[in-house]
Parts: C-alpha cells; structure tokens; sequence
C-alpha cells in the first residue's frame, strides 16, 4: 500500500459523479473521510460520501492535516478555501452541463423544492466561469496542487481506463475494485442526443 503524503480530494460540480468517483477510489483502497450524516436516497442510493467539515474549510481548515492519506469530497467553489500549507491531489469530475443540470433539477424537485429559481441560460455560464476560478486557483498553487480531470460518461461507458487513469494518479489502487463498483443502470438524467 503506497504512503501518500496528500489528501486525496474529489471535486466538481454537484451532481457531476463525484460520489460514484468517491466510491471508486474507497473501493480502490484509500480510506475515505466521511461522516454519514447525509445518507443515501433515491438520488444516490449508493451514499454521498460527504464529510460536513467541508463547508466550514475557511474558518476552521483543521481538519485537513487529519485527512492526510485520505480522500474527501469537496464541491467545485470549497477549493479555494484550502489552506496552501498541505498537498493536494485533485480528482476533479466532469459531466455534461446539461446532465448537471437534469440531475440537480430531479433532486429537487423530489424534495419538493422549486427546480426553475436559475434558469438554465444563467446558470451554466455561472458554472463554466467558477469551474475556471477553481482551475486557474490551482494553477496558481502548484505547489500545492496536481489535478487530473475525468469524465463522469467515460466512467460509465468504459470505467476500466478512467480507473486506471486515478489509479496511476493516486500512486497505484486496486483497478478491478475500481471498475466494478460502476454500474450503469444508475446514470439517469442523460443529456438530449
């Protein structure tokens, strides 16, 4: 097992596979940080491996020097608030824009919540610009930082490469355990061919 001398991060948009990439690189052999205050549901029936401390980074980032050899999700905006006194590995997910949006506005229509207060036309611009605030901040900090970008529609079509390419990112993980947990039936909210 390699010692890694990072925190491994997952990232990107919400609803974007970054709980299936979280799972994948567990199963892969890197302990994730979660909490299991958010269980699963019918939007992500096989967990979100969140962990809460997440959201309070900018205030109080203590919890990084725990997560060290560990993997933590963290939406796309949260990295920008990680102290630049740690190292990084950036997972970074990418889906369809408009997949991201079908699948926020399933879930929260399901929650009973009112899916149009952004129209599309806003708000994927929004999102390519904050995707490009994140990557630009990285790029700043390498020093600190190394990203891969994967695609959510490869992993699903094809997950062995991609698991291969986090594998080898990551310093060498169980590419089989990777590959299985993706499973297909539960890619939903597909863009319009």
């Amino acid at each position: 097992m390699a010692e890694r001398d990072y925190l491994t991060i997952v990232s990107g948009l919400p609803r974007s596979g970054t709980s299936l990439t979280m799972q994948m690189i567990a199963e892969g052999g890197i302990a994730p940080l979660i909490d299991h205050i958010r269980t699963a549901d019918e939007d992500n029936p096989k967990g979100y491996y969140e962990f809460e401390l997440v959201k309070k980074t900018k205030k109080d980032p203590s919890w990084v020097k725990d997560g060290v050899g560990k993997v933590v999700k963290m939406v796309h905006l949260l990295l920008l608030d990680l102290p630049l006194d740690h190292q990084y590995r950036v997972v970074f997910t990418r889906r369809h824009l408009d997949e991201v949006f079908k699948s926020q506005n399933v879930m929260l229509e399901r929650k009973g919540k009112n899916a149009d207060d952004i129209p599309k036309e806003r708000l994927l611009p929004m999102y390519r610009m904050q995707i490009h605030k994140v990557q630009e901040h990285m790029r700043k900090h390498a020093d600190h930082f190394q990203l891969i970008e994967i695609d959510y529609n490869e992993i699903i079509a094809s997950p062995r490469p991609q698991a291969e390419k986090i594998s080898m990112f990551l310093d060498g993980l169980d590419v089989e355990a990777m590959a299985a947990v993706v499973d297909p039936s539960l890619y939903r909210n597909r863009a319009a061919t």
